[in-house]
């Protein structure tokens, strides 16, 4: 296993730095790219005036496809996206409305007991007692928590984030765009989907699927990737072709799944 693990680890660094130099295009070059991502992640295309003056950027072939990578498009532009044109297609998947989190309702407290589902995980997965901010025991101040994605342990609470393993954006561009906001409020407090992770590398993973991002603890990679995909196939979640070929060397090269 351990020989499995070194092996996936430098598959995804080849794939990542193979990815990574697909897409960043060198400033001031002969042939610049349709869209310039800034520094900032905002996606300039060629009519626009902060085009020309984007020197430090990552390029795109399409709007789209920067949209897909996590960019944004200028206030200005925002209400004139026409979501049915052909010409927003990412990789023979159909062009994703704007994601906006406000519309995954998370860290619900749906039996009323004043602790949302933050608060409930901190409390059933602490090794010892928790402690809590005030008498009404709502939220939860300390206790003893093993971090699966980097290896150590944690005593205080907000040193953790309470992680979506398939993030709530990554499953918005995924299909989750089409869902009723019911079933968004359903996945984005699946207990499946959740885990407590140091608050550094949940914002470092960000909206990232695992063709991009593996935990930094290279014990619990493979059983990260086989959470992921069974919260992909729970939801009927679909790759890209892109990904998925990344994902399957990923799944081989941890032996494949039961």
């Amino acid at each position: 296993m351990k020989s499995k693990i070194i092996l996936m680890g430098s598959i995804l660094g080849i794939l990542l730095s193979l990815t990574a130099c697909s897409h960043t295009a060198v400033a001031n070059s002969p042939t610049e790219p349709n869209v310039k991502q800034s520094t900032s992640a905002i996606c300039h295309d060629k009519t626009s005036p902060s085009y020309n003056r984007t020197k430090k950027y990552v390029g795109f072939d399409s709007i789209a496809t920067c949209i897909a990578d996590g960019g944004r498009l200028p206030k200005s532009k925002t209400n004139a996206i026409d979501k049915s044109t052909d010409e927003a297609t990412d990789q023979g998947r159909g062009f994703v409305g704007l994601y906006d989190r406000s519309d995954w309702p998370h860290w619900l407290d749906t039996d009323k007991d004043c602790q949302n589902t933050r608060h409930e995980i901190l409390i059933q997965t602490s090794i010892k007692p928790v402690k809590f901010k005030s008498d009404r025991q709502c939220n939860v101040l300390s206790g003893e928590w093993f971090d699966s994605y980097s290896g150590e342990t944690y005593i205080v609470s907000n040193e953790l984030d309470l992680d979506h393993i398939v993030p709530l954006k990554f499953a918005h561009g995924h299909g989750g765009d089409k869902w009723s906001r019911k079933r968004k409020a359903l996945f984005a407090n699946d207990l499946d989907n959740l885990i407590l992770a140091q608050a550094s590398l949940n914002r470092q993973k960000g909206a990232k699927g695992i063709d991009e991002w593996l935990p930094p603890n290279h014990q619990y990679r493979c059983e990260y990737i086989t959470r992921f995909n069974k919260i992909m196939a729970k939801y009927d979640l679909a790759y890209i072709p892109t990904e998925l070929r990344i994902v399957n060397r990923l799944v081989n090269a941890c032996g494949g799944f039961d």
